[in-house]
């Protein structure tokens, strides 16, 4: 049963439904498409907002990054086999294996954890038992994007969490009717006192906590829903209130505030990972794990590059189809674009294709794991299908 066209409100139809042979003869489906082969997954070039990038200085980044790597020394925590393993930096490198093969042991427990502890950051447990890792100097920043929630509260959404709702505030913080009101941008906040909605605090629901089961949330009686008070809902910025902004969808936002650069960036980078569909204010607890993480992903595109980061994604695409896999790849590769190094663990054999580098650990799982079987391009993994259960899958591709 295939739902769509579309996400969001261009989505909860049924376009196709019956058999495979079905699916694939149907002109409304995007899953029959791939399923025929008429789409593929394939990573592509985006440009952001109108704005081109500069050749030039991406060149200049890779230079700096040229033949710098990351290594683990002796990694042997669990079934790690007393391995060294070099990760080349500036790339799209893809760490593969059957399960338990030590793909976690080694990125999680051991390179995530040592490097944080390098770099002066927190660590919540120490690093899995290993010699040593070099060339930590070569990165400044660490970050683990993954699918957990953005926020715990409906407070928290799209526009709050990128930062876009900054720009929305000033917008009307800058209208008429507020500076004769006086009501500076705090007043269209709803994390604070002062424009929001106080029986509900701005969540423009209220928690009913159950005893024995989930807290379940009612629509606020007070501002029906709408976050604010009477005062600040009669603000409107181009015809519209804060209320209207935030039901927007992204797609929407992008057309309505044209004007303001910064903004536009922000819904821009939303608009590239295929979350056009979503609003603005769309509480975080209704995103789903893949619409949470491609926010994340989101927010760090729409950032000025400032040193090298280095990204770790554990399973990417788990729930997500090869439409929405297309444009995950797309963003994975401009954050290495910008000069930053991207780390993932993954099985989806579309991803690993379109990776730069791979790390193929196994060749079994458990005891029989923890060896480094192959590392280099995809292309050269295919020669390797004797020892490589990564290789006889993409050959068979």
């Amino acid at each position: 049963v295939d739902f769509g066209p579309g996400g969001g409100k261009w989505g909860g139809t049924i376009v196709a439904s019956g058999s495979t042979k079905d699916i694939k003869e149907s002109t409304d489906s995007i899953t029959g498409d791939y399923l025929t082969g008429k789409k593929k997954v394939t990573a592509t070039k985006l440009q952001s907002a109108g704005r081109r990038t500069n050749p030039k200085s991406q060149k200049k980044k890779k230079e700096n990054l040229k033949d710098k790597k990351l290594t683990v020394v002796g990694g042997r925590e669990h079934n790690l086999k007393n391995i060294d393993v070099e990760v080349p930096l500036g790339k799209f490198v893809v760490v593969t294996g059957v399960s338990g093969s030590g793909k976690s042991t080694l990125v999680q427990e051991t390179l995530h954890r040592s490097l944080r502890r390098e770099l002066g950051l927190k660590i919540e447990q120490s690093p899995g038992d290993h010699d040593g890792l070099l060339g930590y100097e070569f990165i400044d920043k660490i970050y683990e994007i993954d699918q957990s929630p953005i926020g715990q509260s409906p407070r928290s959404n799209p526009a709050t969490y990128t930062k876009a709702f900054d720009y929305i505030r000033d917008a009307f913080a800058r209208t008429k009717e507020a500076r004769l009101r006086g009501f500076d941008k705090g007043y269209f906040s709803f994390n604070t006192k002062g424009g929001r909605c106080e029986a509900c605090e701005g969540q423009g629901e209220e928690k009913i906590e159950m005893q024995f089961l989930p807290d379940i949330y009612v629509t606020c009686e007070v501002c029906k829903g709408a976050r604010y008070n009477r005062e600040v809902l009669d603000i409107k910025y181009r015809g519209k209130n804060i209320k209207e902004i935030l039901d927007m969808t992204v797609g929407e936002a992008l057309s309505f505030f044209d004007r303001i650069d910064p903004l536009v960036r922000r819904l821009q980078t939303l608009s590239d990972v295929g979350l056009e569909y979503i609003q603005l204010g769309q509480p975080a607890p209704t995103l789903s794990g893949g619409e949470a993480q491609r926010i994340k992903l989101a927010k760090e595109l729409s950032k000025k590059p400032r040193g090298h980061t280095f990204y770790i994604l554990d399973e990417p695409t788990i729930g997500l189809h090869p439409d929405d896999l297309n444009k995950l790849l797309d963003v994975l590769h401009r954050l290495v674009a910008k000069g930053n190094t991207v780390l993932v663990i993954e099985h989806n054999l579309d991803l690993i294709k379109n990776s730069e580098w791979i790390i193929d650990l196994g060749p079994e799982g458990g005891e029989g794991g923890g060896e480094v079987i192959f590392t280099g391009t995809p292309e050269n993994i295919l020669d390797h299908t004797d020892t490589s259960y990564t290789a006889q899958a993409l050959k068979s591709l």
